[in-house]
């Protein structure tokens, strides 16, 4: 088992080996199980896992959105069994985690990376980190500057900057989660909504998650010429990479640590890689280089 562990290059935060070591089998009925949060985790593979740890366990996976944010502090507050989280914790000037946070415990099963998206009609393909810059802070604001019509970019945001996508981000690109957008920006409240809105609007640009977005009508662009493909991103060539993590309280329930054993074992991490997500395996090598991406970041 301990060879199995290493292989799969599991990453536990908060749950111990014993927990992760459970094995999950098909008997009795237990209690519904919730999850709520980061819409671009559910998207990406959490509505397969539930169907197959129902299959598999009888026990449902109840599944609602709601944001990262949510996905913490329900986790945090107890009031969700799970939640899941495309970005860390939030923490004060003192270092310490935001108090409605600090009894969540985040426990990295995927590796995500952050795009941008277009319409499907548009004829750009590619857009410099640089211009990327200007297009959020309103230096840039037509597309012919980018290689396209002479039309106004739309820019489509997330409202606030504790978001999974617009935090990490601001942190990825500007080395600040408090970064302000300068911009004029269509505000909206999900990253579903985002999308849905890039979809209908020919001059729409947003920022998501690729994890949900490869599964959307919209077009993902690459970044200083470096499509975001899943081999791209487990090796690191596509820079904005980042973890997603599930979330529980620091006393989770022992169904709740079963549940997490199975998304953390062969068979779940199998699954979300069927999705085109990036797994633990195959994002070994970018493991390191979050390690250090972390430490410049200080996180």
């Amino acid at each position: 088992m301990a060879a199995t562990m290493k292989r799969w290059g599991w990453r536990l935060a908060g749950m111990t080996v014993g927990a992760a070591m459970l094995l999950v089998t098909g008997s009795g009925q237990a209690a519904d199980l919730t999850w709520t949060g980061c819409g671009i985790t559910k998207n990406a593979f959490m509505d397969e896992i539930a169907k197959a740890y129902e299959a598999k366990t009888g026990t449902k996976i109840v599944l609602s959105g709601g944001g990262a944010t949510k996905g913490i502090r329900s986790a945090s507050a107890g009031t969700s069994d799970m939640g899941g989280t495309c970005r860390h914790w939030l923490y004060d000037a003192a270092g310490q985690k935001h108090p409605e946070e600090k009894d969540a415990v985040l426990v990295q099963v995927a590796w995500d990376a952050i795009v941008v998206v277009v319409h499907p009609d548009n004829p750009v393909s590619d857009i410099s980190t640089a211009n990327l810059k200007k297009v959020v802070d309103g230096q840039i604001t037509s597309w012919k500057e980018l290689g396209g019509e002479d039309k106004r970019i739309a820019f489509i945001d997330r409202e606030g900057k504790e978001s999974g996508v617009g935090h990490m981000f601001r942190r990825l690109v500007f080395g600040d989660p408090n970064y302000d957008f300068k911009a004029r920006s269509l505000e909206v409240k999900a990253s579903g909504a985002v999308e849905e809105k890039v979809e209908k609007t020919g001059t729409g640009l947003g920022l998501d998650g690729v994890s949900s977005a490869k599964k959307q009508a919209v077009k993902i662009l690459s970044l200083d010429g470096v499509a975001p493909s899943k081999e791209n991103i487990a090796s690191g060539t596509y820079p904005l990479f980042r973890p997603l993590y599930i979330t529980h309280h620091t006393n989770p329930a022992e169904e709740v640590q079963k549940a997490l054993a199975f998304m953390l074992s062969p068979e779940g991490q199998a699954i979300i890689s069927q999705q085109g997500t990036v797994n633990l395996e195959e994002g070994k090598t970018i493991a390191a280089l979050w390690e250090q991406k972390k430490k410049d970041l200080g996180l």
